[in-house]
């Protein structure tokens, strides 16, 4: 049977691996430090292929999956960035009625105790005219 991957490539994965090991391996696209042993061997096989070593081909993967995730992503960048902006809007927005509820504030605190004052009223006269009805009914009853 034959080899699936060449010695040279072996050799390229294990110095990828032994990279990894040491902290010094980064991914090519962002720079970021590579921690996974996974990604230290896809690095060092596409770097094979590269070279034109004896590596099978990747594994293809579904195009619609990967279009799916793109939109996926662009709608959730473009849903953040209209947050953004309506929050901006709100904030303004709230900065120029502030100054307005506050007055609005005080004058319905001066109408709502007047509210208290006349309703608690009103509730007082509900219970004597409520007392005046049961008494005349009780005598009612008695006689």
């Amino acid at each position: 049977m034959a080899r699936k991957y060449s010695k040279s490539t072996q050799e390229n994965v294990h110095k990828e691996m032994h990279e990894m090991k040491e902290g010094k391996l980064k991914s090519g696209r962002s720079g970021k430090k590579v921690t996974n042993p996974k990604q230290a061997i896809a690095i060092g096989l596409s770097e094979a292929r590269k070279e034109g070593k004896k590596v099978p081909a990747a594994p293809k993967k579904s195009s619609s999956k990967k279009t799916a995730t793109k939109k996926s992503a662009t709608k959730k960048s473009a849903s953040k960035k209209t947050a953004t902006k309506k929050s901006a809007t709100k904030k303004t927005a709230s900065k120029k009625t502030a100054s307005k509820k506050s007055t609005a504030r005080k004058s319905s605190t001066k109408k709502s105790a007047s509210k208290k004052s006349t309703g608690s009223k009103k509730t007082a006269a509900r219970k004597s005219t409520a007392s005046k009805k049961t008494a005349s009914k009780k005598s009612a009853k008695s006689r």
